[in-house]
């Protein structure tokens, strides 16, 4: 694995776990009602930081192989969807408008854990803990979508 490419994925993840800084879940977030099941708050960065550094290692080992294109454009994806997420439902508080992004990384993440699973072993089980991830953060958001019917978004210019 070439350590530069791992940096440039992990720089990637970076730039999308920013947006978790610039919209942090805060007392908005507490009153919420959400299911009984919901991990506890320190799970998350815990989560997420294991995540970014596998498929880190998962895109780096992809990347120089021939026929990686699917698995490069699913990688890409997948970040893209993971860093708007957040923002949307964080920052826009849009819980429902939340949801077809949501629907769209997980989608994204199947298709890098097949992809990558086909070019290279390590790196698609590197994905399997990310795919299990998005199916309970995803549930999460169609519960908490569901739990708070009236919740108002906030309007850009109220950020």
């Amino acid at each position: 694995m070439d350590i530069y490419l791992f940096a440039i994925f992990f720089l990637a993840c970076c730039g999308a776990a920013a947006t978790g800084a610039m919209f942090p879940t805060g007392p908005w977030y507490e009153r919420l009602n959400k299911p009984n099941w919901v991990p506890p708050n320190w799970v998350f960065p815990v989560a997420w930081t294991s995540i970014y550094f596998l498929i880190s290692f998962a895109g780096a080992r992809v990347a120089p192989l021939d026929g990686n294109a699917y698995a490069m454009a699913f990688w890409a994806l997948q970040i893209a969807f993971n860093t708007l997420w957040t923002p949307v439902f964080f920052g826009l508080r849009r819980l429902k408008s939340s949801l077809p992004i949501m629907a769209m990384l997980w989608v994204a993440v199947l298709g890098c854990t097949i992809t990558h699973l086909q070019l290279d072993l390590w790196a698609g089980l590197a994905f399997v803990p990310y795919l299990i991830w998005v199916t309970v953060a995803a549930a999460l958001n169609l519960s908490v979508a569901r739990l708070n019917p009236d919740q108002k978004p906030l309007e850009p210019s109220k950020l």
